[in-house]
């Protein structure tokens, strides 16, 4: 069937934070490339709006997370919520996508099963990691789920839910494609310099929690590595809560705010420390050995503790089957802890190199399947659920 040749779609998107922003723009970009008339709507973030998105509401107002950080914004969430039920049964969309953000996406999955309106989740849930119990929930919420994991539909299909891999969109990210070269010379680095790369969230409501150890850490560091050059990558709605928390550090952070710039500032970096995350995969990619570090809420803490069930946070780690890169989590969040993990990432080359290797594995089993780009993969499926509700029964 030639679905380029049909009415035009209408296509509603969530997108709850950044990286559901990134997934969502490049979404897009696929479909049209497939049905040029395609239009969208829904619930979105820069990307997605230099796609030809008109967010309903800004993306920030869903980008929170963790048990207490959430209840101050129950009512605002709600009120949201209610906004993107209104305007689906309003607009009627051939069919409604789903970005991660589970805890707002699911309810809206759920609110609007009565519409008739074909549905798909895009990024599996985490729940094989944590509350695996939650998955009785789900069937019923979505007509396709596409997952980013190679692992994640055998997990589903144990629970009688279809699940369909299609890739993991860090492989598009270009975050292999930075040039060092000139991350120093636009921002005029002596040769000297070695460039630590940190990494504190994507959330306005996280970034707090790593900042104030990461300025004691570099404190640290001073004494063993004193030509460490502290770059935070971030985005331009975070800059400035990253701005004033690094006002006073002992050395001043150079914050990168573009894509270009950070993926340059990969490749100049010697070492990173990072929030666990898609972050872990783009350094990976990037080849820049790393150390994974959180920390949230002790009350979060306690109950996710808990929760969890696998034997690791980070997705580098998770993937490899065993421990790759460190994970320094809660109280071992420390600046003296972090200091010598970055000190040994520099230093200890045999450790540096055997990262690398471990690296190149994991990404290879990310690898879309019949080596299509995940993007396309997703596109695909989407559009071919499309054309199957629009066939005549």
């Amino acid at each position: 069937m030639d679905t380029a040749a049909d009415t035009s779609p209408l296509i509603w998107i969530l997108a709850g934070e950044a990286s559901g922003d990134v997934l969502g723009a490049r979404l897009m970009q696929a479909i049209r490339a497939r049905v040029p008339g395609a239009r969208f709507a829904g619930v979105g973030g820069q990307r997605m709006t230099e796609q030809g998105l008109r967010s309903l509401f800004p993306l920030r107002d869903l980008a929170v997370m963790g048990l207490v950080e959430v209840l101050p914004r129950l009512r605002q969430l709600s009120r949201r919520l209610d906004e993107a039920v209104a305007d689906i049964a309003a607009t009627r969309p051939d069919l409604v996508v789903t970005i991660d953000s589970p805890g707002f996406a699911l309810r809206l999955l759920r609110r609007i099963k009565g519409l008739g309106i074909a549905r798909v989740h895009y990024v599996a849930p985490q729940v094989w990691a944590w509350r695996q119990k939650r998955v009785r929930e789900f069937p019923g919420l979505w007509d396709e789920l596409l997952c980013l994991l190679p692992f994640e539909p055998a997990f589903f299909g144990r629970h009688g839910l279809a699940a369909r891999f299609v890739g993991h969109p860090v492989l598009q990210s270009g975050a292999d494609q930075g040039d060092a070269g000139r991350f120093y010379r636009t921002h005029n680095l002596p040769e000297s310099a070695r460039v630590l790369i940190l990494m504190p969230g994507s959330r306005r409501s996280e970034v707090p929690r790593l900042l104030p150890v990461f300025g004691d850490m570099l404190a640290q560091l001073r004494t063993m590595l004193p030509d460490v050059l502290p770059v935070v990558p971030v985005s331009a709605v975070v800059a400035p809560v990253v701005e004033q928390a690094t006002a006073r550090w002992p050395v001043r952070p150079i914050i990168v705010t573009t894509l270009q710039d950070k993926h340059d500032a990969f490749a100049a970096a010697g070492a990173a420390l990072t929030k666990s995350g898609t972050s872990t995969l783009e350094l990976a990619l990037a080849g820049v050995p790393m150390a994974v570090t959180y920390r949230v809420n002790p009350i979060t803490a306690f109950f996710a503790r808990r929760l969890i069930r696998v034997p690791h946070v980070a997705m580098v780690n998770l993937l490899a089957g065993r421990e790759v890169v460190p994970e320094l989590l809660q109280e071992n969040c420390r600046a003296d802890v972090l200091a010598r993990a970055v000190c040994r990432l520099f230093e200890d080359g045999d450790y540096a190199a055997e990262q690398k290797r471990a690296f190149a594995d994991v990404l290879h089993g990310l690898e879309g399947p019949d080596d299509s780009q995940p993007a396309d993969a997703a596109a695909d499926a989407i559009l071919a659920l499309l054309a199957e509700r629009r066939s005549p029964a």
